[in-house]
């Protein structure tokens, strides 16, 4: 039994300490040195959190935010591989909260999805979770319920491995990426309910027909087919900068958020993208990035020039920084309606060139599924109806208002760097460029392939798994325990899709055999399938959901349960 009495007096203090300069937690302040052990972040053994309403400000306007321990990002966590940490959380809001240990390998009951796993914090009340520690890397925590993510309810973690690090670096910084708005996100649900596309203020205009931008040009044709189908190639992101201002570490573009270095050290970079609805691009012009660790995991370095991080991805880049020069970290949204953007400078007050949006991609005949149709006559090809008939309609999917299209042949796409990213002049990661660095712990071949299926209504605002809403009632995806299971994901819509699993990693399957990178949230892109493959080893009932907020609570989530064995607690 926990005495929690007790453990809240200890942890108090400590609780306390991330208050410093007002909202934003000393860890995120500007002019951070980095993460050294003396910093104030919540490491001990025991830890109090309190959730509550602030005031935050950012581009001159305040808004109403959900904060932790009165700051936003929350406190970063330090906790240490093989350690158990009791965490209390008490909820001083007027309605219900949680909070989800994204990632983590812990049991059910303490994965905090209210409705699944637990009965979520009720206001005034205090629940405690204990979490004993089987991993290393980075991590983050946010709210599961309601739309609470989206105002500020999100926080780091570092998970220090209990063996030496294979990773070497003299200093760290953390960057979480967000999106925040001002209105409130139950209206913004609304207006994407009432029209899909409300937030959208790049599409196709006119004179856009004799544009010399490629990424503008599209025949006449092209358009009026586009349109047929009531699909929009500009329709890229359902949130944009047209509301969101994307935030480094708390702060807007204006506010420039630097992290120091000095010259010639290597400099860990642990990218988190706590965002609601945004995916970023993220490169830093005049710096090269070596990726080391996927979604808390290690992979083979691999060096890039940018890298796009979905929605709940993280990434841990090593930089090195020779000269005595400021350096900008640019986030694009990937519709490129706006930008996150950071500084990496040896002082204070240092700047370097913030380059210009880049143009705006459009989607594709690969975006609509049809990648594996080159070569035939798209022009004379009624895509509309190819996109909708009952032929191509896979045998679990169930037809009604939430399925609008089938894609007729989506492709592996794993080793596309992303909307609007082929063609840039310097490498963008791939999917297929991550390699696990050490083996994977089940070589077993799987013992059978299940299909889930990834719709959706665009125009109605409607995102299912299979045809069917979560509400509908849907059955569990049901797993032995110790079952190994391959999983293919059809992605039979024209957005892309970070789907996050909880309780358990995905080996993604990439061509690295035997070395298959391990990853919480996978991004499936428009029209393309992704394979991996699952040891169901954490017995109980697990959230999996598409990781786009709005996209959660339009539909696009299950359970997952896994059975426990014989004599096991259930």
């Amino acid at each position: 039994m926990i005495n929690r009495r007790s453990m809240l007096t200890g942890a108090g203090a400590i609780g306390g300490l991330t208050a410093l300069g007002g909202l934003i937690p000393a860890w995120a302040h500007s002019g951070s040195p980095g993460i050294p052990p003396a910093m104030n972040t919540l490491s001990s053994n025991n830890i109090a959190l309190t959730v509550g309403r602030d005031r935050f400000s950012v581009g001159g306007r305040t808004g109403k935010a959900i904060t932790i321990n009165g700051t936003l990002p929350a406190p970063l966590l330090r906790l240490r591989e093989g350690e158990t940490f009791r965490i209390a959380v008490t909820n001083t809001l007027d309605e219900d909260t949680s909070i989800h240990w994204h990632g983590f390998l812990i049991p059910f009951q303490m994965d905090g999805v209210p409705g699944v796993s637990f009965p979520g914090i009720r206001p005034r009340e205090t629940f405690v979770y204990e979490l004993p520690i089987r991993q290393a890397g980075t991590f983050w925590y946010h709210s599961h319920s309601g739309l609470q993510e989206q105002i500020g309810h999100y926080g780091p973690i570092i998970i220090d491995p209990a063996t030496p690090d294979p990773v070497a670096y003299d200093r760290e910084h953390v960057l979480v990426l967000s999106d925040w708005s001002f209105e409130n996100p139950a209206r913004i649900m609304n207006q994407l309910k009432q029209e899909g596309g409300h937030y959208n203020r790049q599409k196709l205009t006119a004179p856009g027909l004799a544009s010399d931008d490629p990424e503008q040009r599209m025949t006449l044709g092209e358009r009026l087919r586009w349109g047929k189908m009531k699909m929009d190639p500009t329709d890229i992101s359902d949130v944009t900068g047209a509301i969101y201002t994307f935030l480094v570490n708390g702060h807007g573009p204006k506010e420039n958020w630097t992290g120091l270095f000095r010259p010639g050290e290597r400099v860990r970079l642990r990218i988190i993208n706590a965002s609601a609805m945004t995916v970023f691009q993220l490169r830093i012009p005049g710096l090269a990035m070596t990726v080391v660790n996927a979604d808390g995991e290690n992979v083979r370095p691999v060096d890039v020039g940018e890298l796009q991080i979905s929605v709940a991805e993280t990434y841990d880049v090593i930089v090195r920084p020779t000269a005595d020069q400021a350096y900008t970290v640019v986030a694009e949204a990937a519709d490129r309606s706006g930008m996150a953007r950071a500084t990496l400078a040896p002082r204070m007050g240092m700047s370097a060139p913030v380059p210009p949006l880049r143009p705006r991609p459009l989607l594709s005949m690969e975006d609509m599924g049809m990648g594996g149709m080159q070569g035939m006559d798209h022009g004379g090809m009624d895509m509309d109806m190819n996109m909708r008939d009952p032929a191509n309609v896979p045998p679990d999917v169930q037809v009604g208002v939430g399925v609008d299209a089938i894609a007729p042949s989506p492709q592996d796409r794993t080793g596309h760097p992303g909307l609007g990213l082929t063609d840039v002049g310097h490498r963008v990661l791939t999917y297929r460029d991550l390699v696990s660095l050490k083996p994977n712990p089940d070589r077993r071949r799987p013992s059978r392939h299940l299909e889930i299926n990834l719709t959706g209504n665009m125009e109605r605002f409607m995102w299912t798994l299979d045809g069917r809403k979560f509400s509908q009632g849907m059955e569990p995806i049901r797993f032995a325990r110790n079952e190994r299971v391959r999983v293919t994901m059809v992605n039979n819509t024209m957005m892309q899709h970070p789907m996050h699993i909880h309780g358990h990693f995905m080996e993604l399957v990439n061509g690295h055999d035997g070395y298959h990178p391990l990853k919480h949230t996978i991004n499936v892109l428009p029209g393309s399938k992704v394979t991996f493959d699952m040891t169901a080893d954490n017995p109980g009932d697990w959230a999996f959901h598409c990781h786009l907020l709005f996209h959660m609570h339009a539909g696009m989530f299950n359970v997952v349960t896994v059975r426990p064995l014989d004599g096991e607690p259930k």
